[in-house]
């Protein structure tokens, strides 16, 4: 949340358990598609998937001078680290490139190639942190649910009605810098077929007591409070200051949920892996999944 390195030897491992039975689903694709198509409701993401996402984003802090901030190394580190994940199941992905304070930043775009592309449902997150530590709550919890979710569609081979975006922005933390370049440079005809923007940031915070959802768009904010309602689970309302206000002044519906509430290790170098969660990140991962397939329409091909 805002106010070239290759992959190691232990980020090559934790990807070889993370995209397990993904690679092999994602290329049966021709012949599952020739299945009978039915809605469903996606599998559970256990905790041990999101926090090994966590634990790499960690790594990646500590042999890169403790930060994964815009033009140093650790974040380009990340975006290697995102980008191999969704290589190996099966997605063609795109790393945007802007510069900004006279370095190079990087989003990172992946697309699932089913559904309507004239009604796009776009997830995002921001992948950089700040210069004082190693940003894993901020925002590594939300690129990990974020990541996960979709390596979940590459395993389910799913077939959406609507179209799954997915994106990794750099500069969150100076401005909003890589979702405003995305969308300057996106041209006005495919900013129309962004049917809605989900952006989620912060959403691995210890002792949570209440879920923030985003105040913007009441009708995909009253979706996320039935969700949460029916798992017991107190919500409020709020104004979130990240990449979905980059998307809503190009006049683009958002949503989402996170925020700050009382993580004290708040943009400083105590916020580490042990500052997240896995409980308040298994249910945000999960919750980002029952949304966005109920959103998107997403059905699975059956025999």
């Amino acid at each position: 949340m805002r106010f070239r390195a290759s992959l190691t030897a232990g980020a090559a491992a934790v990807l070889a358990v993370a995209v397990a039975g993904v690679v092999g689903t994602a290329q049966a694709t021709p012949q599952s598609a020739a299945g009978r198509l039915v809605p469903a409701d996606p599998p559970a993401i256990p905790g041990d998937a999101l926090m090994a996402h966590v634990r790499e984003f960690q790594k990646i802090a500590d042999a890169n001078g403790g930060n994964r901030a815009h033009g140093r190394p650790g974040f380009r580190s990340s975006v290697d680290y995102v980008k191999a994940a969704l290589d190996a199941a099966g997605y063609t992905t795109t790393l945007q490139t802007f510069t900004h304070q006279g370095a190079t930043g990087w989003n990172v775009i992946a697309e699932w190639p089913h559904g309507d592309a004239g009604q796009t449902v776009m997830l995002g997150a921001h992948l950089d942190g700040v210069p004082a530590g190693p940003g894993i709550n901020d925002n590594g919890s939300g690129s990990a649910a974020l990541l996960e979710n979709a390596l979940l569609l590459a395993r389910s081979d799913a077939r959406p009605d609507k179209r799954l975006r997915f994106a990794w922005w750099g500069a969150e933390e100076l401005g909003l810098v890589g979702s405003e370049q995305y969308l300057k440079q996106l041209a006005a005809d495919d900013k129309k077929r962004i049917s809605l923007y989900l952006n989620f940031d912060m959403v691995g915070v210890k002792n949570l007591k209440k879920w923030r959802i985003y105040k913007e768009s009441p009708d995909v904010a009253a979706t996320w409070k039935e969700h949460f309602r029916a798992k017991s689970i107190t919500t409020e309302d709020y104004q979130a200051s990240s990449d979905q206000l980059s998307f809503k002044s190009a006049k683009i519906k958002v949503s989402g949920f996170g925020g700050k509430s009382d993580d004290a290790c708040y943009h400083k170098a105590c916020d580490t892996v042990a500052n997240v969660s896995v409980e308040t990140l298994g249910v945000s991962a999960n919750a980002i999944a029952a949304v966005s397939w109920k959103l998107a329409g997403v059905k699975t091909p059956i025999p």
